[in-house]
This record gives structure tokens, sequence and C-alpha cells, in this order.
């Protein structure tokens, strides 16, 4: 990797620098030629590895939350420091702590976790410039593609906190509402955190989305909103409650099931 390294306290508006190809982009480029068939398939075993590396890392650090927003929020941000205690606070409730393993909330989020004495964990990723990793971090993987870290970050985590960020932070949003409202994960929260912020996206599901049919209203349940880091454990550690209800129950069918069946 260069050594051009991401500063988060750079103008936004400036673009991020595109300085050499990662694997995902290797990965996504169209084929034209046929050699590029054969290094396509050996490709599959270095995200074999690469899933076998993040199991074997994310598999001991309990059950977490993954907390998300821009890398490019600074520490005098007054949502920086509501996502310092809303880690802080769901660790206190005995989550882990997940996030990119960047700066801005990424930071915040492990800061919070690091306060609360539970596992703050970063997922990393190749990206053209070099991402610092934060000071908040206890354990920290690298990953090179963009799926694999993602499945990480649902597969070992209770719930999704989406704090105010770009595009990288929608896909996450988007993501996680996708595999949800398709029953791929149950029992899911997603809160979206700042009201100011995320209120024009929220009218326009309603007005737009909902009316033309392209959702149901019942999908509209499927995001909590609150500028109350307190709400934002309580409601969590309740949904985590209920779930471990719920699986209790399942759990009870099942073998109500399998006795009735012999």
């Amino acid at each position: 990797m260069n050594d051009r390294v991401f500063d988060p306290s750079a103008d936004p508006s400036e673009p991020f620098p595109h300085e050499f190809e990662t694997e995902d982009e290797r990965l996504l480029q169209s084929i034209e030629e046929l050699d590029a068939l054969g290094k396509d398939a050996w490709r599959v075993f270095r995200i074999m590895g690469e899933f076998v590396e993040g199991f074997e890392e994310m598999g001991s650090i309990g059950t977490g939350v993954s907390i998300f927003g821009s890398a490019r929020t600074r520490p005098d941000d007054a949502a920086y420091q509501a996502c310092v205690e809303t880690a802080r606070l769901l660790g206190e409730a005995g989550f882990s702590i997940i996030t990119g393993g960047g700066p801005g909330m990424m930071e915040a989020a492990n800061r919070g976790a690091r306060l609360a004495g539970v596992a703050s964990v970063g997922c990393n990723i190749e990206l053209p410039f070099e991402q610092r990793s934060n000071e908040y971090l206890d354990h920290s993987i690298d990953f090179r593609y963009f799926f694999v870290r993602k499945t990480m970050f649902v597969k070992y985590a209770c719930a999704f906190v989406i704090f105010p960020g770009g595009f990288g932070t929608m896909d996450e949003l988007f993501e996680a509402l996708t595999l949800i409202q398709t029953n791929k994960v149950r029992d899911f929260p997603v809160v979206l955190f700042g009201s100011a912020y995320w209120s024009g996206l929220l009218d326009w599901i309603r007005t737009t989305m909902l009316p033309q049919g392209k959702i149901a209203s019942e999908d509209l349940d499927l995001i909590f909103l609150t500028d109350d880091p307190a709400e934002v454990a309580r409601h969590i550690s309740e949904r985590q409650q209920e779930h471990h209800r719920t699986r209790r129950q399942r759990g009870k069918r099942r073998r109500g099931y399998r006795r009735g069946s012999r």
C-alpha cells in the first residue's frame, strides 16, 4: 500500500485520491482477455482465505454491535461525542463494538468501547489511499474485499447503529435493511442516530417509496430513529432479550416436532 494517508481533517469536498488498483477493483474489472478467466478462478482461494481469517479473528469477540458513520467527522463534532457515549453505554450493556477501524465516527465508537472495557474491533479495508487504523482498537483485521468485510459486520453483530455518514454509510444501512426485509437475518435492529440528518431521507421513503408501492408499510418499522445514546442502548438491549426469548420458543417448537414425528 502506498504512503498516502487519508486525513479526516481535510476539506470534505475534496475527492479521495485513487492511486493504485485494489483487489476489489481487480475482481470487478470486465473480462477483456481470456487469460483473465484463469486469474479470476485463482482469486477464489484468496477470497476463501480472507473469510477464514475473518471467522477466526472475529469468533471470540462475543455479541457485538456494528457502528457506522463518516470517517470525516472530527472529535470536536457533537455527533462524535454522542457516538463515544453511545458505544460506552452499549459496552456497559455487554456488547462488543465493531467498526470499520478508521478515523471519525469509527474512532469515536472504538473509543467508547475502550471506556466501557469491552472488545473494540476494527475491520479495516484496503483502499486506494491508506486509511489509518485508530488508536482505540483491541482487534484490528484488514480486508481486501468489501463483501467479505461486510459479512463480518453482520455475522458478528446483533444490531447496527448508523451515525451521519456518506455513501459507505448508506451502503451499510440499505444492505442491512435488505437482509432484514428478505428474512436473511432476523431480529436485527437498525438504529439511525441524528434525526436532523436522517429526517429528509426518511421523509422521502415515506412520501415517495411507500405511496408508489416500492416498499410495504411494515418496512418502515425496520428503522429506529433517535438522538439519545441511552435510548440506543435500551432499544438494542430490549430487542436482544426479545431475540433470545424467540429463539427459546423456536427451539421448544423444534424439539416438540421431533418428538411428535417419531
